[in-house]
């Protein structure tokens, strides 16, 4: 057990010590992602700069018989970024916008950039993004690598504002892919986890910058089905809309409160427009987060605390840009013996109720430390290979904080299987990002076009040369 807590806070520190002190190429490296539960040594990281040399480490891959997995800020928890003994692509230093068209709405940028450096450039020009996820920090490859949404519910998940992509794939060739050309790619690679290729730039579809009134509801919820159809998806003027489920033991999973975001015409919008750099509440909702993960007084206090504050934005005015531009870093937890990890599950907006019911008797079996649940909303998709959207779905983010020893991950992996079996027996899926404890059989049975989607890859990609352990996980059943 020792060694484990060991071994988990070496990888934290060389990953902390990578994440400040970025050196071109680095080599041997003990390496892990956010979820710090698999660290291993891979042959070296290396910072993307140009297409050319891009081009020559894929090359070189093939020659010597090395794997290469990509990485973006690295926030995804599952080994997506990573592989033993291979090259980790780091794509963050590769961030140049490269063509805007504010008549088109239209905007091409490398996959290195993130979300935050696209709003600096549109918000000027009176343009927004369609979707992303709801922090601006993420960077635009990866977040078309796990196909993000957010509290957008007009525009489904990211997929639906992708016009394309240039692909560098497993030849070292780079590819235009589009709905036009190479098309049977697009759908592989927008959710793919990096398993096709290089994205090196992407060019996304705009839309205009809106000044939004806040408006805060509060429901229990067996009625919050209801509320939403009714006074969200009901009302065209509300453009985003995210809702919170108390975690507190006095009221565990049955009150929540909502915010939506309603277009607001009677003032202009450059008014409002200048971009925040900083959210307000974040240091003592983050206190009172350290709080809660210990005591259920903690739970109690923080959800009192965060109704409060969601009261206190009613009314507000913000722009669209600034509402989707949440900077908050409440998971930047670091202890040795323990980690504040997500999963997230997508149910069917008919069968929330009842999914919130034998989620609730789950968690008390298991003893799940439960932080924080946010429900977004997300419109079927049927584009995407790995599509989680497969009706329109609630999203429930759920960050749970967790042991690092053994016998803790052990307990952890069994109780979110649980969780997983009653998201499937409501016809639900779950997001793919993070830490792999649902089993191969769940994963199949949430995904069944993985078999599909895997041996599309064995095609593209027959010498496995792009690789991470969500492929290691989930891959290697349907190669057989």
């Amino acid at each position: 057990m020792k060694k484990t807590f060991a071994l988990a806070l070496l990888a934290a520190l060389c990953l902390h010590t990578y994440a400040r002190f970025q050196s071109p190429d680095q080599d041997p490296y003990l390496i892990t992602d956010y979820s710090r539960l698999h660290p291993v040594k891979v042959s070296r990281v290396v910072a993307g700069k140009e297409e050319e040399q891009l081009r020559n480490l894929v090359r070189e891959a093939r020659d010597k018989g090395l794997t290469i997995s990509i990485a973006g800020q690295r926030h995804s928890q599952g080994g997506h970024t990573y592989y033993k003994d291979g090259v980790v692509l780091d794509m963050t230093a590769f961030n140049h916008v490269l063509d805007f068209d504010p008549v088109r709405r239209t905007i091409r940028v490398q996959a290195g950039a993130t979300w935050g450096d696209v709003q600096d450039y549109i918000n000027p020009h009176g343009l927004s993004v369609k979707t992303m996820q709801s922090q601006n920090i993420f960077s635009i490859g990866g977040s078309l690598s796990v196909n993000a949404h957010g509290r957008d519910i007009r525009n489904g998940s990211l997929i639906a504002s992708v016009e394309s992509f240039r692909l560098m794939n497993a030849q070292g060739e780079t590819i235009q892919v589009s709905r036009t050309e190479n098309a049977a790619l697009f759908p592989l690679v927008i959710g793919g986890y990096g398993l096709f290729g290089i994205i090196v730039d992407v060019t996304l579809r705009l839309t205009d910058d809106e000044l939004y009134r806040t408006r805060t509801d509060t429901m229990d919820v067996y009625a919050y089905h209801s509320y939403f159809e009714r006074e969200v998806l009901g009302n065209p003027d509300v453009r985003m809309h995210l809702a919170r489920i108390s975690v507190a033991p006095d009221r565990f999973l049955t009150d929540m409160y909502a915010i939506n975001y309603v277009r607001e015409d009677s003032v202009p919008l450059q008014a409002h427009n200048r971009l925040r750099e900083r959210e307000s509440g974040v240091l003592p909702a983050k206190i009172m987060f350290g709080i809660s993960r210990k005591s259920d007084w903690g739970k109690d206090a923080l959800w009192t605390m965060q109704k409060a504050l969601f009261e206190r934005e009613k009314g507000q005015l913000i722009s669209r840009n600034n509402a989707m531009r949440s900077e908050s870093a409440f998971m930047d937890y670091q202890s040795a013996t323990d980690h504040d990890l997500l999963q997230e599950y997508f149910i069917p907006v008919d069968r929330f109720a009842g999914f919130i019911d034998d989620f609730r008797s789950v968690l008390a079996r298991e003893r799940l430390n439960l932080l924080n649940i946010t429900v977004r909303y997300v419109n079927r998709d049927e584009e995407a290979a790995l599509s989680y959207a497969t009706d329109d779905m609630f999203a429930l983010v759920c960050l749970f904080n967790v042991p690092l020893s053994e016998e803790g991950q052990a307990h952890t992996k069994q109780a979110i299987q649980s969780v997983i079996d009653r998201v499937l027996a409501h016809k639900g899926t779950y997001y793919l990002p993070y830490a792999a404890y649902p089993s191969a059989a769940q994963f199949h049975a949430a995904y069944p076009g993985a078999a599909a989607f895997f041996r599309a890859k064995e095609q593209a990609d027959p010498a496995a040369r792009f690789v991470n352990y969500f492929y290691e996980d989930y891959g290697k059943d349907a190669r057989r």
